[in-house]
């Protein structure tokens, strides 16, 4: 009872409008997005280029280190969340895993397995065969659609086909309300920001005609897009395409809010780092109804980066830097290159 009164008090002073004179209290959910940095078997498919991933070029060890792993992966989404919703993500948007299998062996870990997470997840084209999935809590969160969307793009030179990650769009009831959700992992910086560029804003284009075609159908649809957009909250993909805003109460009707322009302009946080450079790649980004003040269905509370010390490195070169899996051809014992990033939602529970 002590730690549900300090809750109420806190989202009382904190997110509530000082013009509400009484307590209310609230129901608190988490939306979350993690790269889970290569998480691959140690199975080598025939029909995939699997063997290029870190944990298949190494020579020994293989079987321990995919235990590891995916411990290490398991302990992090287990506690995302859980100060304030005292729950693990009811949804979650992964990337980087290889396949169906390695997400059954992730949420079948002790530390998930009490959760009862389901998979959504299509194999997609991606030349290093990698995808997106979510998972998501099955006592939270009813699927009703799912939908699987191609990128096509091109090398700027061949003019050939780049495979890269499908987009994921997922419709489902959280806890009584439809929500519809895009898990992204945009094309990377491979050759340089300025010549993949393109690349990324084709990315967005896809993303926001499908938000389009959300909100043709319902225009006050709430809507996420969560991703690693492999560019920050300032660049053209994310600022000029999906036009997002920092600023909430500049968000027009059928507009995107961006939480994570204002940690990386103002406070500079980052969520992955490269060559000295902090980056804040992994964003959840939303529709103007999350924003209502109306908490008689769910909104947007706050968001965040999900950084506690274990996940980053404490001395030497990269100090602060996300504690990656994989460095120089083998196995740090550490978790990912990227730290995952959240949001929370809330809801007035009555009486």
């Amino acid at each position: 009872m002590k730690i549900l009164k300090s809750l109420l008090l806190t989202l009382a002073m904190i997110c509530i409008s000082s013009v509400w004179s009484q307590e209310k209290r609230f129901k608190i959910h988490t939306v979350a997005f993690y790269n889970l940095e290569n998480l691959f078997d140690t199975i080598n498919d025939p029909l995939k280029y699997d063997e290029a991933s870190p944990i298949m070029e190494m020579k020994a060890n293989r079987s321990e280190v995919y235990q590891k792993k995916i411990k290490n992966m398991a302990r992090v989404i287990a506690n995302i969340g859980t100060d304030m919703a005292k729950n693990s993500p009811a949804v979650i948007g992964v990337c980087e895993i290889e396949n169906r299998d390695v997400l059954e062996d992730l949420i079948n870990d002790p530390l998930l397995l009490g959760k009862d997470y389901g998979i959504i997840h299509y194999d997609g084209p991606d030349r290093r065969s990698i995808d997106v999935a979510l998972l998501y809590q099955k006592a939270l969160f009813k699927p009703i659609d799912s939908s699987s969307h191609e990128l096509l793009i091109y090398d700027d030179v061949t003019r050939k086909r780049v495979y890269t990650r499908d987009q994921l769009l997922v419709s489902g009831e959280l806890d009584g309300d439809l929500i519809h959700i895009l898990v992204n992992h945009w094309p990377s910086r491979s050759g340089g920001e300025a010549r993949s560029r393109s690349k990324r804003v084709g990315a967005a284009k896809l993303n926001k005609r499908l938000i389009d075609s959300l909100q043709s159908i319902d225009p006050y649809a709430k809507i996420f897009t969560i991703g690693d957009l492999n560019d920050d909250p300032t660049n053209e993909s994310v600022k000029k395409v999906l036009k997002a805003k920092k600023d909430k109460k500049k968000v027009p009707f059928k507009g995107i809010y961006n939480p994570y322009e204002k940690m990386f302009t103002e406070k500079g946080w980052g969520t992955t780092a490269y060559r000295d450079a902090l980056s804040l790649f992994d964003q959840i980004m939303m529709t103007k109804p999350l924003l209502n003040e109306d908490y008689s269905s769910f909104r947007f509370w706050k968001a965040g980066i999900y950084n506690p010390s274990y996940m980053f490195n404490k001395r030497g070169r990269y100090e602060g830097y996300p504690f990656r899996s994989f460095a120089d051809g083998g196995f740090t014992g550490g978790f990912s290159d990227h730290f995952p990033v959240y949001v929370y939602l809330i809801k007035e529970v009555k009486e």
